[in-house]
């Protein structure tokens, strides 16, 4: 199979921009072997929840590991119950399930696919868990109002650098988990995540379960595993966040762009930034008519386009005994979604290429 024309993502246009600080700060840590919590792991948490607003960042080995810490670090178990929209990649609900605790989901928005306030039943509910989908953020005030007293934990594995009303991710939940796998808008060379809370005690615990519940070596106070930010993995991080803002502000524009070349075109349906939110574009998504053809049609075109995501969470396998309901716009989504190629670095050319695919490929 040849490579495609225009990529879904193009991960090497950022690496060769951050290639001499990765190996300068690489090289540091083989000179050092440092490679377990060294230095450079405490200065990413430190940069990262200053870019946040955060007062405390705990570097995880991936973004699942970063949503249990943080259920099991606000004691939730069997018996409680964790809330998460129906539209979301599954990790979000196996965080919670490993933890014993119970699923409920509800379902979206119709025009931003996000958690949706108005269908929210938070009734003796532990925790709420707004997703932060595409780029943007989940309407905050609104779900904090609809939460029935339950606690805030945001999913921000594709929101990094997003703001609503001027706020960071992180300004309303006890706690903010987000993954930095390689694709997302931060994203390592590897696996990785992490946790932000403004709660110190609660940040204590959270190290403390990523440390297999210890804070002492050999003591080990709380029941936790091995969730720890690499070393070399804090390195790419730090030498990325440098180019963090620059790097959404060309996604903002290859978006934008986008809009302007799909505009007027109704019979491709794009999602809606929400009043008071700053996108920054983590995905390009956008809803057809006979998905799969015209998919099949633009990778036979070249075009690395993708489905985020083509399975709604109530309907996988792996949850199938947990007789979750029904949701019908998250069931409507996953059969009409496709994510067009934008990434820094994406041309406008690349972009009137895709365009020109997709309109072609439509029924």
């Amino acid at each position: 199979m040849t490579d495609p024309v225009v990529p879904l993502v193009d991960l090497g246009w950022q690496r060769d921009r951050i290639a001499a600080a990765v190996t300068a700060g690489w090289a540091e840590v083989l000179a050092t072997t440092a490679f377990i919590n060294g230095p450079a792991v405490g200065e990413f948490e430190r940069a990262f929840a200053a870019t946040t607003g955060a007062a405390h960042c705990i570097g995880v080995a991936n973004g699942t590991d970063a949503l249990e810490i943080a259920f099991r670090a606000l004691r939730i178990g069997p018996g409680d119950t964790v809330v998460v929209p129906a539209n979301t990649f599954v990790a979000t609900a196996f965080a919670a399930l490993r933890c014993g605790a119970n699923l409920r989901l509800v379902d979206v928005d119709e025009d931003t696919l996000l958690l949706d306030p108005t269908r929210l039943d938070a009734t003796a509910a532990a925790v709420v868990v707004p997703v932060h989908l595409y780029g943007q953020l989940a309407p905050m005030d609104e779900i904090g109002q609809a939460a029935d007293g339950a606690l805030l934990v945001e999913d921000a594995a594709q929101a990094q650098g997003a703001r609503q009303h001027g706020k960071a991710l992180g300004s309303w939940g006890q706690a903010t988990a987000t993954s930095f796998y390689p694709g997302k808008n931060l994203g390592a060379f590897g696996d990785a995540g992490a946790v932000l809370s403004n709660d110190s005690e609660l940040a204590g615990r959270m190290r403390q379960i990523a440390n297999n519940g210890s804070a002492v070596r050999y003591e080990h106070e709380l029941f936790g595993f091995n969730s720890r930010l690499d070393t070399l993995q804090a390195v790419v991080l730090s030498a990325k966040l440098a180019h963090l803002t620059a790097w959404n502000a060309l996604r903002q524009q290859a978006a934008a762009h986008y809009d302007v070349l799909l505009a007027g075109h109704e019979q491709v349906r794009r999602l809606m930034t929400r009043a008071g939110n700053e996108h920054v574009w983590h995905l390009y998504p956008v809803r057809v008519a006979d998905r799969d053809q015209v998919l099949a049609r633009l990778q036979a075109a070249g075009i690395g386009a993708a489905i985020h995501y083509p399975i709604a969470l109530h309907e996988q396998k792996a949850l199938a005994g947990l007789q979750l309901g029904s949701f019908p716009v998250a069931e409507r989504a996953a059969a009409s979604m496709i994510s067009l190629p934008l990434y820094p670095g994406i041309t406008e050319d690349q972009q009137q290429r895709v365009v020109e695919a997709l309109l072609h490929a439509l029924p």
